[in-house]
């Protein structure tokens, strides 16, 4: 009897060691969860981005300027809301802090709000969000709509910037495709936002921007991506009198610490465009998803 029953339990290791191996590999959440994937009931993603653009160089002028330094940060928090997958809400949170008149790009990071010193900072716009599958034959494909409204009393204060002074109906729209085998994966986008308030109050009301991008990554491994991306941003005169467009390329990566975090790392430059500065940015971004 003794030797049926540890036969029985021999047979039953091999058959769970073998089950085991036989089981495909979880994707990591950084090739699962692109921008275009919508979240289960209840699940929530918490995306907190920080960009630090600075330039020497614009389309005004031909030679070097004192330098301009814009850091962004924005939280976006989205969480599921039906049963089916296919409906998210969310909250987008923006925060920013300014130098310019040839101060050092780090001085973004003392958070001065004192426009005769050059610098300004502030909590300067929120966004209520919903993102949702438009086209339900295509489940990659979704959309992103947005409402910003603006936060700032003056869009500039003695000559310095901080946020434009206007709503802002966004939308995104969303699509990626990964290949066979998981190494490499496409992303693409193309936002379009409205601007509108009164002309006085900013340089963006009355205006239309279509950008489309495309980004391309290739997985090493489950938990690791590299990325090189392409941007290209046209702003249309509604009524403002001004008109803006810029090409941006950049390159990234992006690290799975855990099953619940992951950090992305993101350099860009600017590489052409019109009445728009020819800076570069660098960014860095965690995630958690649960």
């Amino acid at each position: 009897m003794k030797l049926k029953i540890t036969s029985l339990l021999f047979l039953m290791i091999v058959f769970s060691v073998n089950a085991q191996e036989e089981q495909p590999e979880e994707k990591s959440n950084i090739i699962t969860y692109t921008p275009s994937k919508l979240l289960n009931k209840g699940q929530l993603d918490i995306k907190w981005f920080n960009n630090l653009y600075t330039q020497t160089e614009s389309t005004f002028s031909e030679s070097k300027e004192a330098r301009q330094t814009f850091f962004t940060s924005t939280i976006d928090i989205f969480t599921g809301i039906s049963n089916n997958n296919n409906f998210d809400v969310g909250l987008l949170l923006e925060i920013r802090s300014n130098a310019v008149n040839g101060l050092d790009a780090f001085d973004v990071f003392n958070f001065e709000n004192n426009p005769t010193k050059s610098t300004r900072s502030g909590f300067t716009s929120f966004a209520p969000a919903v993102k949702f599958n438009p086209l339900k034959q295509v489940s990659n494909l979704t959309l992103q709509s947005a409402f910003h409204i603006p936060l700032v009393k003056n869009e500039s204060e003695n000559g310095v910037y901080l946020d434009q002074k206007g709503y802002i109906f966004q939308n995104r729209f969303l699509y990626d495709y990964t290949f066979p085998g998981d190494e490499f994966q496409l992303f693409a986008e193309l936002n379009t936002e409205f601007n509108f308030g009164d002309k006085e109050d900013s340089f963006a009301n009355d205006s239309f921007v279509l950008a489309p991008s495309i980004f391309f990554s290739y997985f090493p491994s489950q938990e690791f991506t590299v990325l090189v991306l392409a941007q290209h941003a046209q702003r249309f005169d509604l009524g403002n009198e001004f008109a803006q467009d810029y090409s941006v390329i950049g390159a990234g990566a992006k690290y799975q610490l855990s099953k619940v975090v992951n950090i992305e790392a993101l350099y860009t430059k600017f590489v052409r465009g019109s009445n728009t500065g020819l800076g570069q940015t660098f960014n860095i971004g965690l995630r958690t998803l649960f």
